[in-house]
């Protein structure tokens, strides 16, 4: 890389997170991406373009665990609430060079070359702002400190959107074009504003790395734990009747349905009427299951299959077992606008997922509203307490449409099966061998669910590409 590549630029980079993520439900800023908040990420990306960086907002106190990079300054809204052109105004004001990058604080994939860029085309403008396909871009621009009057007279008039002020202003434009030599995916305009942005920010990771960015991995911290934004796991130890069943690692939350749920995936419990009771021994990591229904004399001789699963996953369903179950036939339809706006009420039912983003999520859902929600360290755990929750209060699975953030592999696929739900939807992949049992036993598979579209891998007929359905 070139000196003129490494050197840092005369600009102060102001990182705008004055917002009230509404959309999020939470501060949006502290989401995790890649175990780093989001706030630091944009900093960090910043101070590798510019000589100084600074936060603005209105609650310095909520960056205190934000792991902001050596450095950099927090700067207090003048006027609370006015939206990022109060910010800019805040920051026009209180930095010591002659031009601001405005940035959001939410954008995980910020290119430092395309701020390099910005600042090249500067010569006779007072802003320089990037044009995508979806418009002009003014949170990832140059402002000179000329702008602050400006900036102020809008804000007196009520107005606080950036661009009102671009009519007395000499802006100059970098076409999109220009920009994808340096990022061909335009991925440093990405925002996070709803779950299900973040499930896609989170699902595409950093695998596709922005051109220039460095590729050493960087310490973010040592020697501590933020045990707030960490998945809890332990392991828990099922017991139906006298009978140790399983010992699988959990989230400790929703132990009584995660328990019932394995039960019935496994075949175990089938009649709601013979459940005595649970009992949890929160402590110890114990749940016992009461129920008239006797344990099988043979379990403790069965062959428990170790599965793909996270944590790894343990199930007495074998592959020839599988094949033997008897087919769901539900004839029920819905439309793939149906099943994608589903996924997105799952991400944003799925708290500790937008807290850690190291948890899974599973949901039922039944004309078009999603019923349950549950989420756990381990996938199956997270089918296992919505399939036990509906158990336990009586919520009938058929005709139902299962989704889940997790891969949907064959014990998956069996668990659903069982339990005579027809529909099965993942954000990710769907295995070859789940693709199979689905189709010999009459399940929909459907996969990829994200970025509005998705893929149906077997028995489509039950996903109609209309808006209505039977």
């Amino acid at each position: 890389m070139s000196d003129a590549a490494t050197q840092k630029i005369p600009v102060t980079a102001a990182v705008l997170a004055g917002g009230r993520s509404m959309r999020m439900g939470v501060d949006k800023t502290l989401l995790l991406v890649d175990g780093e908040p989001l706030i630091a990420r944009v900093a960090e990306a910043a101070a590798a373009a510019c000589e100084r960086v600074a936060v603005v907002t209105n609650r310095p106190e909520a960056l205190e665990e934000a792991g902001l990079p050596a450095g950099v300054e927090v700067w207090v809204d003048e006027v609370t609430y006015q939206g990022p052109l109060g910010g800019l105004a805040t920051a026009l004001k209180n930095t010591g060079h002659d031009w601001v990058l405005a940035l959001a604080a939410d954008m995980p994939w910020l290119n430092p070359e395309v701020v390099r860029a910005l600042w090249d085309a500067r010569e006779g403008a007072q802003v320089v702002v990037p044009r995508t396909e979806k418009g002009v871009e003014p949170l990832l621009a140059l402002y000179h400190r000329d702008c602050l009057p400006h900036a102020r007279r809008v804000l007196e008039s009520g107005r606080r959107r950036l661009v009102a002020m671009f009519p007395a202003l000499e802006v100059r434009e970098v076409d999109a074009e220009t920009l994808r030599v340096l990022d061909p995916g335009l991925r440093s305009f990405v925002n996070v504003n709803t779950p299900e942005d973040l499930a896609e920010v989170r699902e595409a990771g950093s695998e596709d790395a922005p051109v220039g960015a460095p590729h050493a991995a960087a310490v973010i911290e040592v020697g501590t734990r933020r045990g707030r934004r960490m998945p809890a796991e332990r392991a828990v130890t099922i017991n139906m009747n006298d009978a140790e069943i399983a010992t699988v690692q959990a989230t400790p939350e929703g132990l009584e349905e995660l328990a019932v749920g394995f039960l019935v995936s496994e075949g175990l419990l089938t009649d709601r009427g013979a459940l005595q009771g649970v009992d949890v021994d929160h402590k110890r990591g114990l749940v016992y299951v009461h129920s008239d229904e006797p344990v099988p004399e043979d379990l403790v001789y069965r062959r428990r299959y170790i599965t793909a699963g996270c944590g790894k996953g343990v199930t007495f369903a074998s592959l020839g077992h599988t094949l033997g179950l008897d087919a769901v036939t539900d004839g029920c339809t819905v439309t793939a606008d149906e099943l994608y706006d589903l996924v997105g009420q799952m991400a944003r039912g799925a708290a500790l997922y937008r807290d850690t983003g190291g948890v899974h999520a599973c949901a039922l859902a039944r004309d078009g509203r999603v019923l349950l929600v549950r989420e756990d360290v381990g996938r199956h755990n997270a089918v296992d307490k919505v399939l036990g929750r509906a158990w336990l209060d009586g919520v009938s699975t058929e005709g139902a449409v299962l989704l889940t953030t997790g891969r949907i592999s064959y014990e998956m696929a069996v668990k659903a099966a069982k339990a005579r739900v027809p529909i099965v939807v993942s954000r990710t992949a769907v295995t070859e061998l789940a693709a199979d049992i689905a189709e010999a036993v009459g399940l929909t598979l459907v996969g990829y669910a994200r970025g509005g579209k998705l893929v149906v891998y077997t028995n489509p007929q039950r996903v109609a590409e209309g808006k209505d359905a039977g």
